[in-house]
């Protein structure tokens, strides 16, 4: 079996070998020219899909794991701030409670305590709650984002699919036909000038 590098040199010297068979006729028609220029299109963007399917695939594959990767780490992100978040919960709980103790032992400094104690306590509740709002809405951000750059690439996937079944050999032909009329047009407007 040929390997693409073979696959590539012999697709590269086609276009080689028909331009020194162009020069050697002595009066080129314009069917051989044309039939060239066919020839060296589908050699090219045939090369090229030849030689890019395999990094594209991969580069896919690559960005299909990334993203589960994200996303289960965006989970587990989550989990860890809802656990940090009910440990707060508790250590308030457990101040509130050592509040409740410190007002019998003395009412007037357990006052004055609990104050201190419950201001503190709601501060710090409110900047780990707020560090935690943060940070699971930053990782769900950026889940969605790459789960809407997978999505968008999975669209585009199916749009390509679609089109490949639509895609006829009549479709094809007259497609091929249009285009040789636009090139032939063009032909025609460049020797005119």
């Amino acid at each position: 079996m040929m390997s693409r590098k073979t696959a590539l040199a012999a697709l590269c010297c086609v276009p080689l070998f028909l331009g020194m068979m162009a020069e050697e006729a002595s009066h080129p028609s314009g069917s051989s020219d044309f039939l060239g220029k066919v020839i060296n299109f589908v050699v090219l963007f045939g090369g090229l899909g030849y030689v890019l399917y395999k990094p594209i695939r991969n580069f896919l594959v690559q960005s299909s794991r990334n993203i589960q990767t994200a996303l289960d780490e965006a989970r587990e992100a989550r989990t860890n701030a809802e656990r940090k978040l009910g440990d707060a919960q508790q250590r308030i709980a457990a101040l509130e409670g050592e509040v409740v103790r410190m007002k019998s032992a003395a009412e007037e400094e357990g006052l004055r305590e609990k104050e201190r104690i419950k201001a503190l306590a709601e501060k710090e509740a409110e900047r780990i709650r707020s560090f935690a709002e943060q940070e699971i809405s930053l990782q769900l951000k950026a889940g969605i984002q790459e789960l809407t750059e997978y999505t968008a690439g999975l669209a585009s996937s199916l749009a390509e699919a679609r089109l490949n079944k639509r895609m006829t050999n009549n479709l094809q032909s007259d497609l091929i036909d249009k285009s040789i009329e636009r090139l032939a047009e063009l032909n025609e407007r460049s020797h005119s000038h």
